[in-house]
């Protein structure tokens, strides 16, 4: 079970969405040893992402939202838009995702001042909507403290699907959900437990409480999902696109789904190997 006092480490990895598979992949992968050994915790998560990005269901999910409403889109349209459901596997399918005037992007998503190397949404930038179209930010709309709390925008109806017949190319592509038709949901984001390496090294005149990481869990109550995941299952595991993977916790409810972040969508094994350097954090075995 969830609980099971006899298997607190499994019963984590097993709530968190870690797969057998993957577990079983990393065991392999580091052998067995008669003494304690330290293994980079960045080969866990990358035996982790293969798995999940063959089996994971991509879907879109706002963790920050921001509204944005498309003026030149018709008040009482809703539109189904086709989106492939995993890449990596044809068998997946798609699905119709519905779209609408109204809006919500990821808040980090806008900058009112971007810098040059920010290629994701400004004021009289374009960016392209994933599985949609091309909008161009028009307005910003603040309250009375000066915080930006809607966006005014426009879309080029022929950019549907997310290109435009003139070939004019945007180099920003954005995760979005329908006003309309989102769905509540509450995001667990983890992080690492503890702040070093090794914890049970207490040559540092420290016990292991005192690296405890004061950040390894933040948790977002004003999220919004695609409404796909509407029924969705505990230990359901899925990729947030551009977030990264993410498993339904059984603390879902009718009314409310909850998600734990299993992994991030960065690998660093992969620089880990070409550098030959030392990851941080790793893991005892």
């Amino acid at each position: 079970g969830w609980d099971d006092p006899r298997m607190p480490t499994i019963s984590g990895f097993r709530r968190r969405g870690y797969t057998p598979e993957s577990i079983r992949d990393f065991a392999e992968r580091t052998g067995v040893a008669k003494r304690n050994s330290l293994v980079d915790l960045a080969l866990l998560e990358h035996c982790l992402r293969e798995h999940l990005n063959q089996i994971a269901p991509r879907v879109m999910a706002v963790l920050r939202p921001l509204k944005v409403v498309i003026e030149n889109y018709a008040d009482d349209q809703v539109e189904e838009l086709q989106a492939i459901n995993n890449p990596e596997d044809e068998s997946a399918g798609v699905r119709m995702i519905p779209f609408s005037k109204t809006i919500y992007i990821e808040r980090d998503d806008f900058m009112e001042d971007p810098p040059k190397k920010f290629f994701r949404l400004g004021p009289g930038r374009e960016v392209r909507l994933k599985h949609a179209y091309f909008i161009t930010c028009n307005e910003v709309i603040k309250d009375d403290n000066g915080e930006i709390v809607e966006l005014r925008c426009s879309y080029d109806p022929d950019s549907r699907g997310g290109a435009s017949p003139d070939g004019r190319k945007v180099k920003g592509t954005l995760h979005w959900v329908s006003a309309q038709h989102a769905v509540p949901a509450e995001v667990r984001l983890y992080e690492n437990l503890f702040s070093v390496p090794d914890p049970s090294n207490t040559s540092d005149g420290k016990d292991f409480h005192e690296h405890l990481n004061p950040h390894s869990l933040e948790v977002l109550t004003d999220c919004l999902v695609e409404p796909s995941l509407k029924d969705a299952e505990p230990e359901t595991r899925y990729q947030f696109l551009r977030q990264g993977y993410f498993c339904v916790d059984p603390d879902t409810t009718a009314d409310m789904l909850v998600f734990n972040r299993t992994v991030t969508l960065k690998d660093t094994w992969a620089k880990i190997q070409k550098k030959g350097e030392s990851a941080f954090p790793e893991v005892v075995i």
